[in-house]
Parts: C-alpha cells; sequence; structure tokens
C-alpha cells in the first residue's frame, strides 16, 4: 500500500487502474473503444473522489479499546478485546491491526469485519507470555473503506499501554480451587489426617460421618445427646520457600526455564499455605543470597511475594550451599518447613551438597524438590535403529537412573524429596505440603 497523509490505495485502486489503461490501449486500437475507455476514467475517477468525499468528513470516524488481563499471567494463555465502533453514518469494511508486545513476535493479527451505522465488533486473541517483565502494546491501526473499497483511511486509535507479566496467577487461583473445593481427578490429593494433632476449635452434635473416636462423652452425659470435639488444623506454623537461581535452572522446557516453573510453583503454593492459616516466607539463592522475605500471613504477604518473584532472574555462576545454610541459620528463626526447589543432576552434584542439606534437615523439615528431565526420558523409551540411537538410549537410560539413585539417597538420609517434571512441580509441591501438614510432621 502507499500512504499519503492519511490516504491509503489499496490493491483494488490500482487494479482499477490497469483496467481503464486496458480500455485506453483497445481505445488506439478500435477507435469505438475510446470513449468506453474514457468513459470508465471519469467514473473511476467519479468513484474516488466520492469515496474520498465521505471517508474524510468525519473528524473521528473510529472508536477502540484494547481490554488485556493486567497483570499478565506468566505460561498461561491470556486473552485480548480490541473492541472497535463506527461513527459513520453508512457501512464501512474496516480492517484492524494490532501491534502486541515485541517479545510475542506476532506479526499476522489482522482482523476484518463490515460494520453498519455506530455499531460495535468485538476482536479476540490469545498471546502465552513466557517472560516476566513489561510488555508494551503500540496504538490500533484501522483502515476504513465505504462503498468501493478503491480508497481507504487510515485511523490509529491511541491506545498504547504497558503490562507488566507476573508469575502465573492463572494458575495460582486454579489450585486454590482444586484444593479447597475439594473436587475429584484434580491431581490434588485427599489425604487422611493421622491422629489428633489439630488445635481444639469447639463441641458440636455428632452428624454422621464424624469420627466417633472424637465424642466428648462429659458433653454428651450434660446434653443427653451425641456430642464430639471439633478440630481445625495447626495455624500460624512456618514454610519458607527457597529458589535455586544458578546456572542449572536456566534449563529450558516447553518455552519456560526451570526457574519460571518454580516461580510459579512458589506462588501458587504459598497462596494454598496462608489460606491453611500458615506463616509463609521467601528465599532466593545461587552464588549468593537473594531475596529475603520473613514467614507471615498478613493480607498483603502474596502481594510481596508475587512483587519479589517478579523480579528473579537467573544468574549463571554455581550455587553455594554453604551460604545457603548461613542464610537459613540467620534469617529463618524456629524449626520450619522448607521447600528447596533445585535441580541436582548427577550423584557427584549430590555428594557436594549433602552435608549442608543434612545440616538444615536437622533444624528444620526439609524438602528438596528437583526436576525429571522430559526429554530424556522420552530418549529412553525410543527404539534403537542406528549405533548412535543405542548410545544415546543408554546415556538416557544412565542419566535416568542418577536422578532416581539422588532421590533414593536423599531420603536414606531422612530427607523428603520430590522427584517431578516441570508440569507437574505445582500438583507435586502442594501434594508435599498437605501430606507432611496431615501427618503433623511440620
Amino acid at each position: 500500500m502507499r500512504v499519503i497523509k492519511g490516504l491509503y490505495l489499496p490493491y483494488e485502486f490500482f487494479i482499477g487502474l490497469v483496467a481503464v489503461a486496458t480500455l485506453f490501449v483497445f481505445g488506439f486500437i478500435y477507435s469505438g473503444m475510446f470513449l468506453v475507455a474514457q468513459a470508465a476514467l471519469a467514473l473511476f475517477l467519479a468513484l474516488a473522489i466520492l469515496e474520498l468525499f465521505i471517508l474524510f468528513i468525519k473528524k473521528n470516524p473510529i472508536d477502540g479499546e484494547r481490554d488485556v488481563m493486567n497483570p499478565l499471567s506468566v505460561g498461561d494463555d491470556n486473552k485480548v478485546k480490541l473492541i472497535i465502533g463506527s461513527n459513520y453514518s453508512f457501512r464501512i469494511r474496516a480492517i484492524v491491526y494490532d501491534n502486541p508486545p515485541h517479545q510475542l513476535q506476532l506479526r499476522d493479527l489482522k482482523f476484518s469485519a463490515m460494520l453498519e451505522n455506530e455499531q460495535e465488533v468485538l476482536f479476540d486473541y490469545v498471546i502465552h507470555p513466557t517472560d516476566r517483565g513489561e510488555y508494551k502494546f503500540s496504538n490500533i491501526n484501522v483502515f476504513c473503506s465505504g462503498l468501493t473499497h478503491i480508497i481507504q483511511r487510515k485511523v490509529v486509535v491511541e491506545a498504547k499501554q504497558m503490562v507488566p507479566a507476573y508469575p502465573s496467577i492463572i494458575q495460582m487461583k486454579q489450585y486454590e480451587l482444586k484444593v479447597f473445593a475439594k473436587t475429584a481427578a484434580t491431581g490434588i490429593k485427599k489425604i487422611r489426617r493421622l491422629g489428633h494433632n489439630n488445635e481444639f476449635e469447639q463441641i458440636k452434635n455428632y452428624v454422621q460421618g464424624d469420627d466417633i473416636r472424637t465424642v466428648n462423652w462429659k458433653a454428651t452425659s450434660r446434653r443427653n445427646e451425641l456430642m464430639v470435639n471439633q478440630y481445625q488444623d495447626e495455624r500460624e506454623q512456618q514454610v519458607y520457600a527457597i529458589i535455586d537461581k544458578s546456572r542449572t535452572m536456566r534449563m529450558p522446557f516447553n518455552e519456560l526455564t526451570l526457574l519460571d516453573y518454580a516461580i510459579n510453583s512458589t506462588l501458587a503454593f504459598s497462596n494454598i499455605c496462608i489460606r491453611k492459616g500458615d506463616k509463609v516466607g521467601l528465599m532466593t539463592f545461587s552464588d549468593k543470597l537473594g531475596a529475603k522475605l520473613a514467614a507471615d500471613r498478613s493480607k498483603n504477604q502474596l502481594s510481596k511475594i508475587m512483587e519479589i518473584l517478579y523480579r528473579q532472574k537467573t544468574r549463571f555462576l554455581e550455587s553455594n550451599y554453604e551460604l545457603l545454610y548461613h542464610g537459613i541459620r540467620n534469617h529463618i528463626k524456629g524449626r520450619s518447613l522448607i521447600m528447596l526447589y533445585t535441580n541436582i543432576e548427577s550423584d557427584y552434584a549430590l555428594k557436594r551438597v549433602l552435608p549442608m542439606l543434612r545440616r538444615v534437615n536437622q533444624k528444620h523439615v526439609l524438602v528438596v524438590i528437583f526436576f525429571e528431565n522430559t526429554e530424556v526420558e522420552k530418549a529412553t523409551e525410543m527404539e534403537p535403529k542406528h549405533v548412535r540411537d543405542i548410545y544415546l538410549k543408554t546415556f538416557a537410560e544412565k542419566y535416568t537412573m542418577d536422578k532416581k539413585k539422588v532421590a533414593m539417597e536423599l531420603r536414606k538420609n531422612g530427607i523428603q524429596t520430590v522427584l517431578t517434571t516441570p508440569e507437574n512441580l505445582t500438583v507435586d509441591s502442594i501434594n508435599k505440603y498437605l501430606e507432611l501438614k496431615a501427618r503433623g510432621v511440620i
């Protein structure tokens, strides 16, 4: 297209010019066609001038706005809506181009519709941010044409906006619903509570399904009806999420890094803990200690956690577990549940960090959460066709076995362990928390 101060000449305009020029060529060959060519040129110019007049008679011909989730949710599908309205008194064709952030690399967002007098139309599309940070949307461009579509008017709808992309808020809400709605087939385990290590809440009338062991016989004799003690979960226990930001957490899976999976899981897990009445804290580390947030269950604690997670970035260095141990000893007061998100790749790597993990586990309940490599798992299932495939499959099986040996070694040393895939990280973390809380380990 060619632009002249907001006036666009689409391909229909040039097709018309070519058709008129062709008639003139035939007119020079056949004299009777010359008058037809002149009439066609006059008609074409008249239509173009009429189209130009009716398109530019309005000062503000198009209204529009963009509705986007704020903040965006990393790793999830976020819907974007465009609402475009016409102020013309006649029917027009509108071609709409949105300008999403450059990080998304979406270059084909084109929509078209016929708009009646003062009609609004809704367009929507989905974006999938994979990085935390600022996403800047630019203006919306609308190209309007009237009767013949040989002239177009460009209208720029002011819609510049900056939307931050935070750890997955969508997943956080989904897992909250799954845990507290107690629905089936969600991946969240419903774990039977063991013993009576919960806090006493009240005495109530017995109803079918209550544990007969909780019958209060004194209250039953006074009221002459069956009464039972009701308990609630022990509250305000300390839970800390500690995230490793070293180079091993930079490994990508399905467009997200392991660090992003750990961050999304931490947000969802922290929300569940706060809803359960526990205090939640946060710490990050790599070659040095990073962010630190003391455990609390105040109303704005989740917002503080979200802001800290939003700013975290990978440091391309080795983790210093000795420094982590001193950081835990200095900043975490009282026995706590510590959920350590890391990635231990081999038995050699475990031997280097195991002494520090054992020392942490002596004073706290330590849960080490690390990742299976799903791509390597696929290689173990392939059918070898060449010698190279045999070597590849053998290496994949050894790597997978090493991961399982690491998990076994941690458990032998009394350390709670979760070996999981990135996709199941949040579910497995929440299930482990619910299991330990039900067992009264915390």
